[in-house]
């Protein structure tokens, strides 16, 4: 009797701290709802995104949602603007916008917009029809490729990576599902993407044809990583997708989420906090959130952080550099 009211104790003791924090929490100037926006369906950031306004609604009780964007590039403009309070993007598009480079909206420089935690790293990947015969980039050439919804990082980088390399291809836009619905109904002969690996389409459309899938050749990587700075190296392992025991070589670039300077500064430090303190919940939203870990915040170099963000990473005994804060 005495072990089991000992336990009662302790379970009355834990729901009162539990109670006592959320009375505690800081809401002020909190919004009633949170759109976070996202990509097209089927690819990485959907499905991450959406993930993670389920997880904010989960754990902090405000109502959040994913909305399907064009991607990157659409989505600092919308944060900019006060459209969206929060952005998943890849700081390639997110150092042009910052700079007043933005394809979107030329000339303004998002100066509005700040870092809240890394995601993961984004390679950049090809997929066709085995009997298509194509096995590398060289080999879009005159073909029809699509490159991801207009505005996307795929759809921004690759017509450059093509250019630089001297590849001619026909190139279309659209989200990842109808590209693969494309490729399956003889539309278009190649659908070359970014997203966090594995990227969903792929897996899919691997699973119902016989296709084949690849990043770079070592000569084609080194050009686009000279001509292109703000790309890294990456792998992509064998047995990523099932049945595809090989690596692909290419290159990647990092993913952030990212809001406006205005949210709320305990809501910023509440959102960096529940998600880098709990790498295994977002694992199971995807499997590249496992690159979504706090020892992964230096790999932005520019973009200065929300003061949210910044008291979360300190409190970690972390130093944020002067010019990463707001």
């Amino acid at each position: 009797m005495t072990t089991f009211l000992g336990r009662i104790g302790v379970l009355a003791a834990a729901t009162a701290m539990l109670a006592g924090a959320a009375a505690a929490q800081d809401r002020t100037g909190w919004p009633r709802d949170i759109t976070i926006g996202t990509a097209s369906q089927g690819g990485t950031y959907f499905i991450y995104g959406n993930g993670l306004a389920s997880f904010i609604t989960e754990s902090l009780g405000i109502n959040a949602s994913g909305e399907v964007t064009g991607g990157p590039v659409q989505n600092v403009t919308l944060v900019q603007m006060g459209e969206h309070q929060i952005g998943l993007v890849t700081m390639g598009p997110m150092y042009e916008a910052w700079n007043g480079k933005s394809e979107l909206a030329p000339g303004l420089e998002h100066k509005d917009v700040r870092a809240l935690f890394p995601m993961y790293q984004t390679p950049f990947q090809v997929i066709a029809l085995k009997s298509s015969g194509i096995t590398s980039v060289a080999d879009l050439a005159g073909k029809r490729v699509s490159v991801g919804p207009a505005g996307g990082t795929p759809g921004t980088y690759w017509p450059r990576f093509m250019g630089a390399l001297g590849v001619e291809a026909t190139v279309s836009y659209a989200g990842a599902a109808d590209a693969v619905g494309q490729i399956q109904d003889g539309l278009i002969d190649a659908f070359a993407f970014a997203a966090g690996v594995p990227i969903s389409a792929f897996a899919q459309l691997s699973a119902e044809a016989d296709v084949v899938m690849f990043g770079f050749t070592p000569e084609e990587q080194a050009k686009v990583l000279e001509a292109f700075p703000e790309m890294a190296g990456y792998t992509i392992p064998a047995g990523t997708y099932s049945g595809h025991d090989y690596e692909q070589p290419t290159v990647a670039l990092w993913n952030f989420a990212v809001a406006r300077s205005d949210l709320p500064e305990s809501l910023a430090y509440e959102i960096t906090r529940i998600v880098l303190d709990n790498p295994d919940r977002m694992k199971q939203i995807h499997a590249a959130a496992v690159e979504t870990l706090i020892e992964n915040w230096d790999k932005n170099g520019f973009l200065p952080y929300h003061p949210g963000a910044v008291r979360y990473l300190e409190e970690k005994g972390l130093t944020v550099p002067a010019h990463l804060r707001d």
